[in-house]
């Protein structure tokens, strides 16, 4: 086991991005959580690590405790790991700008005292992401979890700790490995198959980091062009996989919970009205709005 801290700019809570992974169904049973622990296994250079976070004795940020077979890892895979928990756990996001500007939204204030300091949890990746979209297009929950399950079991990504096999969802060379159809057969759909199978091969040639510093509308334009992601997949993967929070999500369930928060009946036109004080906080301020309904 090795052990080192992760950084968060301030303010930082890890106790509500727990309680969020608590319910998030898309990585649900695949993680260990506590009231102030999280345990799961996640790709990073091409290996399978295991990893407790917990948050450090000041709370400046996190501490990590990470599990390995094999040959200790080089520092570079060890950077690895700590920049998917980074981006993963957006815990170099500064909330200062967000949360001026929410002190101003008198109905929008509750939000941030009851989520203080809490920082956006992401997909662990981008990738997982965007399989997530595609497997979730005009299907119940509980179905597509079912199949990004069958993509995880198709490989050996598992690392035991106390007792306990974590598996990593794979990573996008070991997805593009797999023969033509094989994943259609994996997740027993022929056009998400086709779907999955053209995302994941383009994924191979995308420039991540050109996704997360390109102009929002470029950056949009490259998700749209793979396959089986249209615009509101697009909007998700920069928000949810990226950290893009520029726009605000076209959903039933945010306007919900926007009219529960601002105690009328709203609109989607109504609801970005209200995003667009937020200017390229929108989409944290849509997040805050989900996670507090």
């Amino acid at each position: 086991m090795i052990s080192f801290t992760l950084p968060a700019v301030r303010p930082f809570d890890f106790a509500p991005q727990l309680r969020f992974l608590s319910g998030f169904r898309p990585t649900a049973g695949r993680q260990r959580l506590t009231d102030t622990t999280l345990t799961r296994a996640l790709r990073a250079g091409g290996r399978t690590f295991a990893v407790r976070l917990a948050a450090d004795d000041g709370g400046d940020g996190l501490r990590c405790d990470l599990w390995h077979d094999g040959p200790p890892p080089s520092d570079g895979e060890i950077e690895a790991v700590r920049q998917q928990i980074t981006s993963w756990l957006s815990l170099e996001d500064d909330l200062t700008g967000f949360y001026e500007i929410g002190r101003r939204d008198p109905d929008f204030a509750p939000v941030i005292d009851r989520l203080h300091g809490y920082h956006q949890v992401k997909f662990p990746t981008p990738l997982e992401n965007a399989v997530w979209a595609i497997l979730a297009q005009r299907t119940a929950l509980p179905v597509a979890a079912k199949e990004k399950q069958a993509l995880a079991d198709a490989f050996d990504n598992v690392v035991t700790v106390d007792g306990v096999a974590y598996q990593a969802f794979p990573d996008v060379e070991q997805l593009a490995s797999l023969p033509p159809g094989r994943i259609a057969e994996l997740v027993g759909n022929m056009r998400k198959g086709q779907y999955l199978s053209g995302t994941v091969r383009a994924w191979l040639d995308l420039d991540e980091e050109h996704l997360r510093t390109a102009p929002y509308e470029e950056a949009k334009d490259v998700l749209l062009n793979l396959p089986g992601i249209g615009p509101w997949s697009a909007t998700f993967i920069l928000i949810r996989g990226f950290g893009r929070t520029d726009e605000v999500p076209s959903e039933k369930q945010l306007v919900a919970a926007a009219s529960r928060v601002y105690g009328r009946p709203l609109t989607p036109a109504d609801v970005r009205r209200l995003g667009e004080p937020y200017g390229r906080w929108a989409g944290y301020w849509a997040h805050y709005l989900r996670v507090a309904a």
